[in-house]
């Protein structure tokens, strides 16, 4: 790569050989992938992996899947290298909605996910106020959820699981029904919460190719196979990895608008449109 050096660690989550059927048809077939740690000399680096699919290929199962709340009918996803199937909780799940209990405050719904992992108070109470403080939220921990923007709110549904999943994150339509200062806002979020920790693995699920590739360093392509008569076959699997760090396409003020980033850009949505 040209501007920044970086190895690969360990593997932090892996897809092996997931697929799912109902009633005897494939939904998923196949399905394997990897997020590994990041390294880049001198800085926490995160990873961010953008993953991308057209309507009903099967996404939303594998992110089911994937966050521990549904089992495949056949294979594994693991995390932290453990040899076990992912555990429901062990993969925060920020959803489009940002749901949040509104009958309790920012803090008291906060507190709710720490001490999931926290049995100490004290412990729990100053990893809160600590998050809050982070992301800018710290005048904001004794409201309710309806007094809260939508980008304060994302952000406290963020916190949230980050307390309750510490390190995997997966995010359900994040740039959905933005407007451009919002997406750019989101963004930044999602790479500032990438990179409070060297571990952190943040996937987001989208249909908004542009912002994808503004946020990943990879993309998986979620999509079926053809036969040689251009027919597509039951059941979806991942059909394409892009590693835009390779492209030299992240970590780079201003690269999203270089000719570069917009010709690839272009590369990856013509390649949705024949998924």
């Amino acid at each position: 790569m040209a501007n920044t050096s970086y190895s690969l660690g360990q593997t932090l989550l892996k897809i092996e050989n997931v697929c799912l059927e109902y009633d005897g048809r494939p939904v998923l077939k196949n399905v394997n992938g990897e997020v590994r740690d990041i390294i880049v000399p001198g800085r926490v680096q995160g990873q961010v992996v953008g993953f991308l699919g057209p309507s009903g290929c099967g996404k939303t199962s594998l992110f089911r899947i994937i966050a521990g709340l549904d089992q495949p009918t056949s294979g594994r996803v693991t995390v932290n290298g453990f040899d076990r199937p992912v555990r429901a909780g062990e993969v925060g799940v920020v959803s489009q909605s940002y749901p949040l209990f509104e009958h309790r405050t920012v803090f008291g719904n906060l507190m709710l996910g720490a001490r999931q992992k926290e049995k100490d108070s004290k412990v729990a109470h100053d990893k809160v106020m600590a998050l809050l403080n982070e992301f800018g939220l710290e005048d904001k921990y004794n409201l309710y959820p309806a007094q809260l923007s939508g980008g304060q709110r994302q952000r406290c549904a963020i916190i949230q699981q980050i307390l309750c999943s510490e390190h995997f994150l997966l995010m359900d339509e994040p740039f959905s029904g933005l407007d451009l200062l919002m997406l750019e806002k989101t963004c930044e979020l999602i790479t500032k919460v990438a990179d409070m920790d060297d571990l952190n693995t943040i996937i987001v699920v989208t249909h908004d190719v542009t912002a994808a590739c503004s946020v990943a360093d990879h993309l998986w392509l979620m999509g079926r196979d053809s036969d040689s008569s251009g027919n597509k076959l039951p059941g979806s699997r991942i059909v394409k990895e892009y590693n835009l760090i390779e492209r030299d396409l992240c970590w780079q003020p201003g690269i999203i608008t270089t000719a570069p980033f917009t010709d690839f850009v272009r590369e990856v949505k013509e390649e949705f449109r024949r998924l």
